[in-house]
């Protein structure tokens, strides 16, 4: 199955004249989950077929850093594309995605920082023939910032504002606010709005699978066995096995 981050990633390494160094870079990495390989958590996937999309538009370090959890929702939405973001050359690649007229296009950013945009709390429902494309900004905080107010073409499309009252789970990465979410979490809760509750749940466990996995494979810990997302995980393929068995 083609992750896009990654082979967004693929494409980034054979172009850049030097090779990328990350925090980490002796550790023996699992080529695509990019955990150690001894805690690799690829067996734990659960692709998933939604009507939403999601286009992640990355700044450049992103699909380099393992701790990016932009790659997870392409590992677990398939139909996820991915862009590196340009300030003064937008990729046409991503401006003609954008336009397509098959895509009701949603940018999902808080709604503070939002100016003379329509700002939505859910998705509406689509004219027929279009699909809702939730928009990312995979990028630090403020990084993702400059994104939004250096490209016109993100302030042409309504606003999803995401206002979490619970604090982020991910402490892979310093956050300077307790509430700034992970990618990964952030998409969560898209699909729980866009009324993609299975989704949902199988992106947020598989998020906590990725997460305890990479901090006990970086500290030398022992590979975690069983736990909060190893149940929802295996409640989540349940409910589709039982789905797909026949009456």
């Amino acid at each position: 199955m083609e992750n896009a981050v990654l082979t967004l990633r693929a494409r980034l390494v054979a172009e850049s004249s030097r090779p990328y160094q990350s925090r980490g870079a002796t550790i023996v990495r699992c080529p695509r989950c990019q955990i150690a390989q001894t805690h690799c958590v690829c067996d734990y996937r659960q692709p998933q077929q939604v009507n939403p999309a999601f286009c992640l538009i990355m700044h450049r370090k992103e699909p380099m850093k393992p701790t990016n959890t932009g790659r997870l929702i392409a590992e677990i939405l398939p139909d996820t594309a991915a862009f590196v973001w340009d300030r003064t050359e937008p990729d046409p690649r991503l401006l003609d995605y954008l336009a397509d007229p098959g895509w009701q296009p949603y940018l999902v950013f808080p709604d503070a920082y939002v100016e003379d945009q329509p700002v939505v709390e859910a998705p509406r429902p689509c004219p027929s023939g279009k699909r809702p494309l939730f928009v990312l900004l995979d990028a630090t905080w403020a990084q993702a910032r400059k994104i939004y107010f250096k490209s016109p073409y993100l302030r042409q499309m309504p606003v999803l504002s995401i206002n979490p009252e619970h604090l982020s789970n991910y402490k892979l990465r310093e956050a300077v606010h307790d509430h700034q979410l992970a990618t990964a979490e952030v998409a969560a809760m898209v699909l729980e709005l866009a009324g993609e509750a299975h989704a949902a749940e199988v992106m947020d466990a598989f998020f906590q699978m990725f997460s305890s996995h990479y901090y006990a494979g970086k500290h030398q810990l022992p590979v975690p066995t069983e736990g909060e997302a190893f149940d929802r995980l295996a409640a989540c393929q349940q409910r589709e096995q039982q789905d797909a068995t026949p009456l």
